[in-house]
Parts: structure tokens; sequence; C-alpha cells
């Protein structure tokens, strides 16, 4: 069984520059000026008994502008880690390469797909990569965790592929350990984070999930940085364009719409040590609203599609289920207001406008997506990702694809 293991890594403009309007929105990308989080996942990988994987970083510039320096910084971290593993780079010169290949076979229609912008694109270049590389295993994880389990390898491959209960295993959910050794979201809550409620239903889920037997069970969520998918699920499922973050568990929604079912291993954990958030709460939410909202309309729209089943709300109850229900934008729209609040008592006026704006976002977001067939939309995109995956796997498109990533 071959293995790849790939890491994204999110570098933005130096701390003097600073976020501008059009760069993309990640969590916590780090400055080109800071020596960020990567350096120290890769390190650990030292600790893991088995290393007889591929490992491929993949190296996300917020802006064209910085890929260049990105592609350096990156690569130059990437050598001083001296790991015993077979290690590549991707970057944006590679993936303008990828184009240019897809241009030259007339496979225009597939570009969007794979971009180094935004979650999903990103993550379906996680798994395109492994996949021209002829791998059967895909092992996702972010630059901001550490390695603790020697055993973390032996762990995410021992059920990939193989019966279980009678199903075949093809996606595995890891979870995250924060610094104290729990995986349950501990912060304070103001008052705008207990109208909203996302943290206490995250917990119920993972108390569900994680803290009960059977070591192996169907869960209703997914951590993108801790998932094992086998090369059955990827040539099928992509990660949809349309949702602006929480991409691993729309990836979930659309496995179980394609009949994939994901298990979760309360055994399998990761070390997760991410740095403060770059962008304000507000913004934050903003995606939030547009990503459940889509994904709420996504279930709505369903219709008999064959090689797809229907799936209901309850499907992923606690979590995310508590957020694709009617009572959504109400709730929004009461965090919202108590957020702008806490911005006002702050003196931060900005902040106060914008979390006001969210509630009118919210409603436009819902009214567009009651006109728009959200599912149809997926189904082309599935489709589409279909025949990608096809028409990579032939010898001769595969081979000028490896040869483009061998390049240093």
């Amino acid at each position: 069984m071959r293995v790849t293991m790939v890491i994204p890594t999110y570098w933005a403009r130096e701390h003097s520059v600073g976020w501008k309007e059009g760069d993309a929105i990640y969590d916590h990308p780090t400055p080109l000026d800071s020596e960020g989080t990567l350096l120290r996942a890769l390190k650990s990988i030292r600790v893991l008994n088995e290393r007889d994987f591929q490992l491929v970083v993949i190296a996300i510039a917020t802006a064209p502008e910085i890929e260049e320096k990105v592609e350096r910084k990156v690569a130059g971290i990437v050598k001083s880690a001296e790991l015993d593993v077979e290690t590549m780079l991707f970057s944006a010169s590679h993936l303008k390469k990828v184009h240019e290949l897809l241009a030259s076979e007339d496979k225009n229609e597939c570009i969007d797909l794979l971009k180094l912008r935004g979650y999903s694109c990103v993550r379906n270049i996680c798994v395109f990569v492994p996949h021209i590389l002829g791998a059967d295993v895909a092992i996702l994880i972010d630059d901001d965790e550490v390695f603790e389990d020697p055993n973390f390898i032996a762990k995410a491959t021992e059920f990939i592929g193989k019966k279980y209960d009678g199903e075949e295993v093809l996606a595995v959910a890891g979870y995250y350990l924060n610094e104290n050794g729990d995986y349950h979201i501990k912060k304070p809550l103001s008052p705008w984070m207990k109208a909203w409620n996302q943290y206490e239903c995250m917990n119920a889920a993972f108390d569900k999930i994680i803290g009960t037997e059977p070591r192996l069970k169907h869960t209703p969520f997914v951590f993108g940085g801790n998932m094992v998918l086998h090369r059955k699920i990827w040539k099928k499922v992509p990660f949809d364009p349309n949702v602006p973050r929480g991409e691993d568990i729309d990836f979930l929604i659309n496995a179980k719409m394609l009949r994939f079912n994901f298990f979760l291993d309360n055994k399998l954990s990761i070390k997760h040590l991410p740095p403060p958030k770059a962008h304000p709460i507000w913004m934050q939410l903003r995606q939030d609203i547009r990503r459940f909202i889509y994904e709420r309309a996504k279930i709505e729209h369903q219709k008999e599609v064959k090689g797809m089943q229907r799936v209901c709300v309850e499907d992923f109850d606690p979590y995310p289920g508590c957020f694709l229900r009617a009572d959504l934008e109400e709730r929004f729209e009461r965090a919202c207001k108590l957020l702008a609040e806490e911005y006002k008592a702050k003196g931060d006026e900005k902040g106060c406008k914008e979390a006001l704006k969210n509630i009118e976002i919210a409603r436009n977001e819902a009214m567009r997506w009651k006109k728009l067939d959200a599912f149809q939309l997926f189904c082309n995109t599935q489709t589409l990702w279909e025949s990608l995956m096809k028409w990579a796997n032939k010898r001769e498109i595969r081979s000028s694809m490896q040869e483009i990533l061998s390049e240093k």
C-alpha cells in the first residue's frame, strides 16, 4: 500500500504590509517575515516509527505577487528539516505547469478545481497530487500540528481499505488534542458565542463520537488536519469550491451523498497548536454563515441521482446538524447583534458595523440559494472532478504530471 502524507502551509505578506483587499482569507497564514509552525511540524515526523511514505508539502500564498517568495521560503524550511523521508514541494510554479498541461489537453473546464486559493481547492490539490503519484492512501495533516504518537502511521493505515463490521473503510477521521492533551474546545464564552452555540455543539459531538467505544464508528464530523483517505473515495468525491471554510465537514457531507461513510478512530490523535487567527471575528462568522447556508441548501435541493443517496440533517447531528436547520439565520442574527454590542463597547466602530452587516449578508445568501440549485451545482462539480481523475489516471498524463512534480 503506497501512502502519501500531504501538508498544506499558508503564507501571507510581511507583518509590515498585512492583509490587503483581495488577498485570500485563511485562519492563520504565516507572514513571510516569520518562521511559522511548518518546521516544527516537519521535525515532529522524526518521532514516527514508520516512515515508509512520501511527503508532499503544498505551499500556498495569500496573493499572487508573493508566490515566488513563498516558494523559496517553504523550500528553505523543508530543506532545513533534514528529514529521512522522500519529500516533494508543490507550489504555484508547479500548478502553472499543471494548468498548461490541462489547457493543452483541452481540459480548461477542470482548471478551477485545481487552484492554490481557498480551502476547498487547496484540499483538492492535497488529493490530486497523491493521485498522480499513484498513492493508494493520502494522509492529510496541517502545518500547525505536531506528531507525538510514534505509532501514528500504523494506526492511520490500520483500517483503511479493509472491511470493518461488513463495510469497506475508505475514509478515516482522526482528531485533535489541544495543548493540554484534551479533545474539547475550551474557550471563555462571551454572550455572542453562547448565542451562536458552536463550541457547545462541537463538544457534544466530540463526547459522543471520540469519547465512547468502539474505537471505530461512523462520524458526522471530520478534521481536515487529521484525515485518511483511500484512492477509491477521492476518485469520486471532490472538495466543493463553493464552500469558503469548513471544507472538511462539507467533504464528509459530499461523501455521504455519494454513499461513502467516514469512520472516526478514537485512537488516532494529533496535537493541534494553532497560532492566533489572523482575521477579525466578524469576518470568520461571515464565512461560516455562507458555508452553512450553502450546505443546508445543498441538502434541501437533493433529488434522485444514480449512484447517490439522499441524506438528511439528522445524519449530521449533533454537529454540524445543529447549523443546518431552519433557525440558522435567527441564531446568526442574535449572535451578530451581541457581537456588534461587544465591538461597540470596545470603541470598534468598524467591527460593530461589519457584525451588523453580516445579518443582511445572511438574508441575501439565504434568498440567493433559494433561487439557485446548490445540489445540482455540486453534482456538476462532482461530474467534472470524476472526469479529471480519470484523465489524470492515463499513463502518459500521469508521467507528465510526475515530471512537473519532480522539478525543483
